[in-house]
């Protein structure tokens, strides 16, 4: 099973979670928002751009400490840099 579909069919809670049925990443390629070490976040970012949920899904990542993938349009390292500013 792919990483974001393991996301989508353990929701606990359909309305904490139902911005993500709108997430253009759940009808694009999975494998984009998780690259290897040293692949490019470029697709998933671009997906990411056009996403009318995507600031949801960044409040999603901060909030539950996400370490890998691209969510909300930024890296680990992105969100991370964000999360310390913000301190």
């Amino acid at each position: 099973m792919q990483p974001l579909q393991v996301l989508f069919d353990n929701e606990e809670d359909d309305g904490v979670l139902a911005w993500q049925e709108q997430a253009l990443c759940a009808q694009t390629d999975p494998e984009a928002f998780f690259p290897e070490k040293g692949g490019s976040t470029r697709e998933a970012k671009r997906v990411c751009q056009n996403c009318e949920v995507r600031s949801e899904c960044l409040d999603y990542a901060l909030a539950n400490d996400e370490r890998f993938g691209i969510w909300g349009g930024l890296s680990e390292r992105e969100r991370r840099q964000l999360k310390k500013h913000a301190v």
